[in-house]
């Protein structure tokens, strides 16, 4: 792929992703009634989806700057982790199949923009 390739790939990539974080967050930050009975389900308090809604909408303001890539590596691992540990809730809870596809797919799908960011900055330098 062609570097401006590469960067436009990126950009398409990581504004996806970064909608649906937003959409996560503020679902969070409402406590929407799906999120109110999964954090429930999972044994934690309800005020845990508010901080998690300001950590996702910290992490979107990290991964859509250009300016500072340190900031950009911190968001994309905080994402990471929060999957990770989502997966891991599931599974330590039991809710095999349905509960535990979301985190893994959206661990995935994360990938494609921070692959794309790292290989456009490699060929840009």
């Amino acid at each position: 792929m062609k570097s401006k390739q590469l960067v436009v790939g990126h950009w398409i990539a990581v504004s996806l992703f970064a909608l649906l974080m937003l959409m996560d967050a503020i679902g969070g930050l409402t406590h929407a009634q799906a999120g109110v009975d999964s954090i429930k389900k999972l044994g934690y308090p309800e005020y845990v989806l508010t901080i998690i809604g300001v950590a996702k909408l910290i992490g979107v303001a990290a991964i859509v700057q250009p300016q500072y890539p340190i900031l950009r590596e911190w968001g994309y691992a905080g994402f990471a982790i929060n999957f990770v540990i989502a997966f891991l809730s599931w599974l330590l809870v039991g809710g095999w199949y349905g509960p535990l596809l979301p985190p893994i797919i959206m661990l995935l799908f994360m990938c494609l923009p921070y692959i794309l960011w790292k290989k456009s900055e490699t060929e840009l330098d």
